[in-house]
C-alpha cells in the first residue's frame, strides 16, 4: 500500500526456543481502523509492542510513517499514539499533572501544552477527575487516562491495546464513537477480545493465532455461511488450525 502509515514485514519475535510472533506481514493506511484479533497467548500484544518500540523484533521490520521503529526510534514515536496493555502511568501524579508531564516530553509548552493537555482530557471526558492523584481512580478512569495521553499530540497513527478495558457500557460507546470520528485521518490498530467492537468501528480484521496471520479481511467478508464473527473466529483459532 504506497500511502501506509503503518507497514510491516516479517516481523519476528524469539523468546528462546519460543516463537511468540512468526513472520507477520501488514500495511494500514490512513483511514483504516484494523482489529487484531487472537486468543490469548497468541502474539497480539507482542506485535504491538514492537509496532510501538518497546520491544525489538528478532527480525523483520516495523515503520511508522516510513520511519523504522528500530533505526529511527524517535521519529517514528513522534508519529505514534500508544495505549499498552494496562495503561502504566506514574499513580501519585494527578490526571492533570501527568497529562501535562506528557505534553511536556512531547515537546510542548505554556499556553499550546495548556490547550493539548485540556482537549485530551475532553475527548476522554476526564474533567471530573483532573486533580485526583491517579493512584483513586477507577480502573476505567485509569484506561481513559491512558488514551488521553495517547490521543494528546494528535497523532497521525494509533495504536491501541483493548481501549475500552474496564469501562462500562455507555463509556464503551463513547470511545467507540470518537475512534469513528478520528478513523478518517488516521491510521488505526485496535487489539481487542470484544469481537462486538470490532464490528462497531474496524473496517478490516487480523485474526492471529499461535503468532501467525491467518485472516486478514473486513469483518463482515468473514460472517459467511450464516455464521458470526464469534463463531468464525472460535473455528479458525482451535488448537491445530493451520495459517491460511
Amino acid at each position: 500500500m504506497a500511502d501506509a502509515l503503518i507497514a510491516i514485514e516479517r516481523l519476528t519475535k524469539r523468546f528462546g526456543a519460543f516463537t511468540a510472533v512468526d513472520d507477520v506481514s501488514f500495511t494500514v493506511g490512513r483511514g483504516e481502523v484494523l482489529g487484531f484479533l487472537g486468543p490469548n497467548g497468541a502474539g497480539k500484544s507482542t506485535t504491538m509492542r514492537m509496532l510501538a518500540g518497546f520491544m525489538p523484533p528478532t527480525s523483520g521490520t516495523a515503520r511508522i510513517c516510513g520511519h523504522d521503529v528500530v533505526d529511527q526510534p524517535v521519529a517514528a514515536k513522534r508519529s505514534l499514539g500508544f495505549l499498552p496493555e494496562g495503561a502504566p502511568t506514574y499513580p501519585e501524579m494527578t490526571v492533570s499533572g501527568f497529562l501535562g508531564f506528557c505534553a511536556r516530553i512531547r515537546g510542548f509548552r505554556g499556553s499550546e501544552a495548556n490547550d493539548r493537555v485540556g482537549h485530551a482530557m475532553d475527548l476522554t471526558q476526564l474533567g471530573g477527575v483532573w486533580l485526583q492523584p491517579i493512584e483513586t481512580l477507577s480502573k476505567g478512569f485509569k484506561r481513559r487516562v491512558g488514551l488521553a495521553q495517547a490521543l494528546l499530540h494528535d497523532p497521525p497513527v494509533l495504536v491501541l491495546d483493548e481501549p475500552t478495558d474496564a469501562l462500562d457500557p455507555n463509556q464503551k460507546h463513547e470511545v467507540r464513537g470518537l475512534i469513528q470520528s478520528m478513523a478518517p485521518e488516521k491510521a488505526i490498530v485496535i487489539s481487542t477480545h470484544i469481537l462486538e467492537e470490532v464490528d462497531a468501528v474496524c473496517t478490516r480484521a487480523i485474526i492471529i493465532a499461535q503468532g501467525r496471520v491467518i485472516v486478514d479481511a473486513p469483518p463482515k467478508a468473514l460472517e459467511r455461511d450464516g455464521k458470526s464473527l464469534e463463531q468464525v473466529f472460535r473455528e479458525l483459532t482451535l488448537p491445530g488450525k493451520e495459517a491460511a
